[in-house]
């Protein structure tokens, strides 16, 4: 029997998150990871601080920046790894209109740190965008392929990993511990992402879910090095690679990429980008999305060693370092929850 603090269902974003406030609190864990759940590998990875299409602040955005930027860098710099790729982001401009709501935007206190003020003229023949652009500052992309794939290579050296699906029905509640199988421990997180709809400790929770589906195109006369949201985000790779993303599918809750969603991809990419590119990959993923668009913590209303930490939605990125320190807090100290992440909100 292998005696541990936690057992940890998942290994994307917000488990990898949570094992790293273990590691950094001594606690003894074990992760089950089936592979099943593709939302935060196939994640474009962009993090901003700002919604482009409303020119309005993410939630607790400042906040978020200040734990994940510092948690993926020791990442880094523990697994000999990069991941964190600083990224110019433009928003390209549609109207002058567009620009006037920019600058607008711009002088909220909240806002004001993200938003350049400066006009960014179109110098590329290959992208049509008369109207410029406007950066957003403190801004970047996080390889999260490379993130999962590296930190799983560690929780395998230091047996920690158990790569095999989770069988809720073999959890045996013994006093103060769970026993699951060969492993014994006083608590129990599921961060399993859309897949925690098979969960019935969790099943009700309003998880709703979004398919996302993202290509990888070759376009060697583009030659462009920063990020542009228009009516898709096009982001650079290198070696004339582009990702160029994201679909929303409130349907659709397979992994299997869709010709109508690469049909819907390469139309809108064309409206702005005129040279010829050849799409190279084609991915997809449900993303964990809560209808409030606040993630989903907490204890289970009847079992007081049974955790849930989900619902980050299309901004993994940032947000997962927040609310792993927010549950384990909540385990360890009894630190009060946010309401607005509090799964209790919705009881």
């Amino acid at each position: 029997m292998k005696d541990v603090d936690y057992i940890i269902v998942g290994c994307g974003l917000a488990s990898i998150s949570f094992c790293e406030e273990l590691r950094a609190n001594n606690k003894t864990f074990i992760v089950f990871d089936d592979d099943s759940q593709q939302s935060s590998i196939v994640a474009a990875g962009l993090y901003n601080p700002v919604i482009l299409k409303r020119f309005s602040e993410v939630w607790m955005a400042k906040e978020q920046l200040a734990l994940a930027l510092p948690l993926y860098a020791k990442i880094e710099n523990e697994l000999n790894i990069k991941v964190d790729y600083k990224l110019r982001i433009l928003r390209r401009f549609t109207s002058i209109e567009e620009q006037n709501k920019w600058f607008t935007a711009s002088d909220k206190p909240s806002l004001e740190p993200y938003l350049s003020l400066q006009l960014i003229k179109n110098n590329n023949s290959e992208i049509d965008a008369p109207y410029g652009f406007g950066e957003v500052l403190h801004a970047g992309r996080l390889d999260t392929e490379m993130l999962i794939t590296s930190y799983k290579k560690l929780l395998r050296e230091a047996n920690c990993l158990e790569e095999q699906s989770f069988i809720y029905d073999n959890i045996q509640f013994n006093n103060e511990s769970i026993v699951y199988e060969n492993v014994k421990a006083k608590q129990i997180v599921f961060a399993e992402g859309f897949g925690i709809k098979q969960n019935p400790y969790f099943s009700t929770i309003p998880l709703t879910g979004s398919k996302g589906e993202i290509l990888t195109i070759k376009a060697p006369d583009l030659k462009n090095d920063y990020a542009i949201k228009a009516s898709v985000f096009i982001i650079p790779l290198g070696n004339d690679l582009y990702n160029v993303g994201s679909t929303y599918n409130n349907l659709d809750k397979t992994n299997r990429p869709t010709a109508l969603a690469k049909e819907e991809l390469t139309s809108k990419l064309k409206t702005f980008i005129t040279c010829d590119f050849k799409v190279v990959n084609h991915i997809a993923g449900v993303r964990p999305t809560v209808k409030d668009r606040r993630p989903l913590v907490g204890r289970h209303p009847k079992h007081n060693n049974i955790y849930v930490l989900n619902g980050l939605g299309t901004r993994g990125v940032m947000i997962a370092p927040y609310v792993a320190g927010k549950l384990f807090r909540f385990i360890e100290n009894d630190e009060k929850l946010d309401d607005a992440i509090n799964i209790k909100r919705f009881e």
